[in-house]
Formats: structure tokens, C-alpha cells, sequence
């Protein structure tokens, strides 16, 4: 086994294997999945989109409620791995988003991840503390300007750069049409610009920045392929970590999973306009029809205006959570219809990256 399977480090916090779990809302990466992943070796990534939708007062008060959850559920989530990684990944588009970024870092998150937007106060809104800051991007154009951005405005470069193609599930950062590639030799090629781009900025600030590869990873030799052949520092995972026992999705969301077949993985528009992956069911093909009546904004996305909205995301999300699934949106990775049985997390690290040394 090559050396770099034994882990990489992300602005001196050191991860003992390079598997980054990516963060998946509403209420499917929280504390337990979070937790054991971390606990593995890897990175482990608490979701914060509408965190706190189980409790009372989350109708009444959604945004504060979340803003509460998050401290919370990443104590839990140490708990479980004491000595682990553990971040939280919160969407640029989040209303309040720089209220969601102070309370993770105030909670004590070793690393918050963005996408879904330019993060481009990110590096201001962490300044001083010990959580590390990774961008997500989809392209090399979107990561120049990031690293441009940073190093203009705040003297600074990112920790980790997650490159995440076409492949990968819920909101994406492409257009419709490109969706219907395979990641492919332009992926591959993309990432390869990015790993010159986070090698020339981390000359310059002294450090190493890695780029981690997402989207439709899921076996051995897809993760090599990444890890040795395009040479990127670590892979992140988040659909085959759903049919794990830790997961935080209840059993009829996993069980949506088992059921998929290739042709059920389709591409949706979100409320926002944002393209999106998930599992055909008798909800998406209600909302195709007709409107779904929005009784109650929750608060979650900028730019979502509930008057014109098809539907609303979070109910659908939280619906998903809570095992609804008749009316639930059901966010997934490409490659979903893989999953045949719940695994565990640690059977998820020997598939994509072999026994730990």
C-alpha cells in the first residue's frame, strides 16, 4: 500500500486516513455519522442545513434553533471520536451564513467546508481561530478566483480545496447539461489544474494545501484512480456512507437507496434554480405537475422566494429526514443504485481505501 493512503494533513491538523466524508442535510450527516467517520480516521462532517429540525421551537424559530444544534451536535459528535477531525459544512447560500460560520467556529469545528457560492468571507469570519477553511468548487476557473480573492483581501489561501464533479449528489455546481457527462478525462483534467493552483499558493504562504476529489466515488479503483493517477491528497465520500448503520437517515431513507435503480438517479431543479441529483419517487413526480402550496418559509436558502417556489426544500428535506418518503426530496450521488445492503463505516474505508496499515 503507497504511503499517501496513510493520511494528509489540512493546515498542520493531521487526518490519519484521506477520506473526507461530505456533509449531507437535512439531518443525514449529524453527530453519529459524523462521529464514527472521524473516529475511522477520516474527516467526519456535520451537515448544519436546518440542524436543529427536530426541536420544538425550530418552526417557530428556525434559523436560531440551527445556530443552537450546531455546538451541540459537534459535542456529540466528539463523544464518539474524541481524537478525531471533525467540521461542519455550511452552504455560502444559507441565510445568515455568516452567523452559522461563527457558531461553528465558537463551537470549536476543526474545519468548515463551503459551496453552493464563493465563500469569499469565509477567511474574515475565522480569523483568529483554529478552524481551518476549505472551498468546495467545481471547476479550476471557480478555485482561481477564490484563491485570488483570499490572497488579495485577507493575505491568506485555503486549507483544503474539495473539487467536486458532476457526479456527486444534491445541490451541484453545473449546468444541466453538463450533468449529463461522466466526470471523465475533464474532471480529471480540472483537478489537475487545481493541484497546480493549490501547489503555486501554498509555496507562497508556506504550506501545503491539498485538493480532495468528490462526486461519484465509491470503490477501490475509483478512489485510486484519484489518489494515484491524478494524484490528488484525499477523496471525499457522502452516498455510500447513507447505507451505514451510523448514518443519521432513518431506515426508510436508507431503505430508498437500497430499492434505486440507475434509471430512478435523475436530475431536479431546486426551488433556487439549482440543479440537483436525487431519487425519482412519487414527490418528484408530483412537483413535475403541479405546485406544492408553501404554508411557512423555514429560512434556509437565499434567493428563494417562497411566492414563486415549486415547493419548499425543507419541508421535502425534512420529510426525508424523518422518514416521509412519500413526500420527501431524496438527494443522492450518481451512482447511488450501487448500494445493496447496510455496511458500516469502517467496511466503507476498506472498500475505497483498503485495510489501515
Amino acid at each position: 500500500m503507497k504511503e499517501k493512503r496513510n493520511g494528509f494533513q489540512i493546515g498542520g491538523l493531521s487526518v490519519s486516513r484521506p477520506l473526507i466524508q461530505g456533509g449531507m442535510g437535512v439531518g443525514i450527516s449529524l453527530s453519529g455519522l459524523a462521529g464514527a467517520v472521524a473516529a475511522a480516521g477520516g474527516v467526519g462532517m456535520i451537515s448544519t442545513a436546518q440542524i436543529g429540525f427536530r426541536e420544538p421551537e425550530f418552526e417557530q424559530a428556525p434559523i436560531e434553533t440551527n445556530l443552537r444544534c450546531i455546538g451541540r451536535e459537534l459535542e456529540k459528535a466528539r463523544a464518539i471520536a474524541p481524537e478525531g477531525v471533525i467540521g461542519c459544512n455550511i452552504m455560502v447560500a444559507t441565510k445568515r451564513y455568516e452567523d452559522y460560520v461563527r457558531a461553528a467556529v465558537e463551537a470549536g469545528a476543526d474545519l468548515i467546508v463551503s459551496g453552493a457560492g464563493i465563500p469569499e468571507k469565509l477567511p474574515a469570519l475565522t480569523k483568529g481561530s483554529r478552524t481551518r477553511i476549505a472551498p468546495v468548487v467545481s471547476s479550476y476557473k471557480a478555485a482561481a478566483v477564490i484563491f485570488r480573492l483570499w490572497d488579495r483581501h485577507y493575505g491568506t489561501a485555503p486549507d483544503l480545496v474539495v473539487a467536486e464533479g458532476p457526479e456527486a449528489g444534491g445541490h451541484l455546481g453545473f449546468r444541466r447539461e453538463q450533468l449529463a457527462e461522466s466526470g471523465g478525462e475533464a474532471f480529471d483534467e480540472e483537478l489537475k489544474k487545481i493541484l497546480e493552483l493549490a501547489a503555486g499558493y501554498g509555496e507562497k504562504y508556506g504550506k501545503k494545501i491539498p485538493v480532495a476529489a468528490a462526486g461519484g466515488i465509491g470503490t477501490r479503483a475509483e478512489a485510486a484512480h484519484y489518489l494515484d493517477e491524478v494524484g490528488v491528497q484525499a477523496i471525499q465520500a457522502a452516498t455510500c456512507f447513507v447505507t451505514t448503520e451510523e448514518c443519521d437517515a432513518p431506515p426508510a431513507y436508507k431503505q430508498a437507496y437500497l430499492d434505486a435503480g440507475p434509471d430512478d438517479i435523475v436530475i431536479t431543479k431546486s426551488p433556487v434554480g439549482m440543479p440537483g441529483r436525487a431519487i425519482r419517487n412519487e414527490f418528484l413526480q408530483r412537483i413535475e405537475k403541479e405546485k406544492e402550496p408553501i404554508e411557512r418559509c423555514f429560512s434556509c436558502l437565499e434567493g428563494c422566494n417562497p411566492l414563486k417556489a415549486p415547493y419548499c426544500i425543507t419541508k421535502a428535506l425534512v420529510n426525508a429526514a424523518r422518514g416521509n418518503m412519500k413526500d420527501a426530496l431524496i438527494f443522492c450521488g450518481a451512482k447511488a443504485y450501487r448500494a445493496h445492503r447496510i455496511s458500516t463505516v469502517r467496511e466503507v474505508f476498506e472498500e475505497l481505501l483498503g485495510e489501515e496499515e
